[in-house]
């Protein structure tokens, strides 16, 4: 049999010529040699999905419900794992009155719940994990009642306490740590602006606009210690963990007038030393210095851009364009875009990366009853590799592991 090997491999060569082998090998080098895991939340649905994609496809191996009341839609909305893989953290954006953060340890035949979920505020959204995972930060969105100025909490993850929570901007949204694990940045949709938070000493450290011809740093507050109320604390006796109405825009005029930008996202470079910034309604992506504290490039997108990533090794950049129901994939060094690829279904939300800097994987939301997808996108050959159907309105989208 070994020695019909050589011919063998002859009769297909002459059967599919040197087109055809070239294909079949860029196919099998097409294939993962790895198998990813990634989660998801179905905000819809109440569920959590774990998603495990290897060479055979993408399959939902795991469903978990979530959730405390049975007759509420209480939406998972962000999700994080931590750094080490043995927890989830995931934030419920619906619940009564207040949305919850939620910890769950990761195991190979089960996820189990960590104690009871952590009061936040109104609707928390977007989360991240310090890179040492002794805290959370979690942007409450607030959609309910008047455009106020809302917040970001911080909790402790060892003890589950809510520490601070920070007054920052009016729907804070797009929660990311840096790298360093030293700074925390997030935007606020309704003031066009940018957001530094100090992840050591959870205070609120520098501002940036983004409006339309008014790009620029702002102040971050008259009073350094502004909307940064302890639980547990004296101030925190005399009142509720902070009034965002009472406490005021932490010493920053609010500007209600209409947003240019509209920013979803803030995204750290690899390095830390760029912030990435998501506009969703100028339909374009705008980098900031985070040194020079001044914006240095910007990158037009398609419609709608939404949520952000960048590849491990600092190559690319990938974004959801919510409206455009689609991804698209850019190239850091050059500033172009390389490609843009309709996603399977309509509305995209997230994304993340697989650590080899290989995959992206992308959650749409889909509308109605129809179910939600994620999309594994191949970064090499920029196709969509597999496809795998989740509960209604797929949200929030973490990576969990690879081997």
């Amino acid at each position: 049999m070994m020695a019909d090997a050589p011919r063998s491999r002859n009769r297909i060569t002459a059967a599919l010529g040197l087109a055809g082998v070239v294909l079949a090998g860029a196919l099998l080098a097409a294939q993962p040699t790895s198998t990813y895991w990634v989660y998801v939340g179905a905000e819809s649905a109440d569920l959590i999905h774990r998603i495990r994609f290897d060479r055979r496809g993408a399959v939902v191996e795991r469903t978990t419900r979530i959730g405390e009341l049975p007759n509420e839609m209480e939406g998972p909305h962000g999700l994080q794992t931590s750094a080490d893989g043995k927890f989830l953290y995931m934030t419920t954006g619906h619940g009564t009155p207040d949305g919850k953060l939620w910890k769950y340890a990761l195991g190979e035949t089960a996820d189990t719940l960590v104690g009871e979920g952590i009061d936040l505020g109104y609707f928390p959204a977007s989360l991240d994990v310090t890179p040492d995972g002794l805290y959370t930060l979690s942007v409450n969105f607030n959609l309910h009642g008047d455009m106020v100025p809302s917040t970001v909490s911080v909790v402790f993850t060892p003890t589950a306490t809510e520490v601070a929570r920070i007054v920052t901007c009016t729907m804070p949204h797009g929660s990311r740590i840096d790298p360093s694990g030293s700074r925390h940045y997030s935007t606020c949709m309704m003031d066009d602006q940018l957001v530094e938070i100090d992840a050591k000493g959870f205070e609120l450290s520098r501002r940036f606009s983004l409006a339309k011809g008014k790009e620029g740093p702002l102040p971050a507050s008259d009073d350094p210690h502004a909307g940064h109320v302890m639980p547990g604390s004296p101030a925190a006796a005399a009142k509720p963990v902070v009034d965002p109405a009472e406490v005021g825009y932490a010493g920053v005029k609010h500007d209600m007038a209409p947003a240019t930008c509209s920013p979803t996202w803030a995204q750290p470079s690899h390095d830390g030393r760029k912030i990435f910034v998501a506009c969703n309604k100028a339909d374009e992506i705008i980098e900031v210095d985070r040194d020079a504290w001044a914006i240095t490039r910007r990158f037009p997108t398609g419609r709608g851009v939404y949520n952000l990533a960048v590849t491990a090794d600092g190559r690319l950049m990938i974004a959801t364009l919510k409206q455009g129901h689609m991804v698209e994939i850019f190239d850091l060094a050059s500033g172009k875009s390389l490609a843009r690829l309709k996603t399977s279904n309509t509305i995209a939300h997230g994304v993340t990366v697989s650590p080899d800097s290989r995959y992206a994987f992308v959650s749409s939301e889909g509308v109605g009853s129809a179910p939600g997808k994620v999309d594994v996108i191949d970064l090499r050959t920029r196709t969509i590799a597999a496809t795998v159907n989740v509960g209604q309105q797929a949200s929030g989208i973490t990576f969990w592991k690879m081997q």
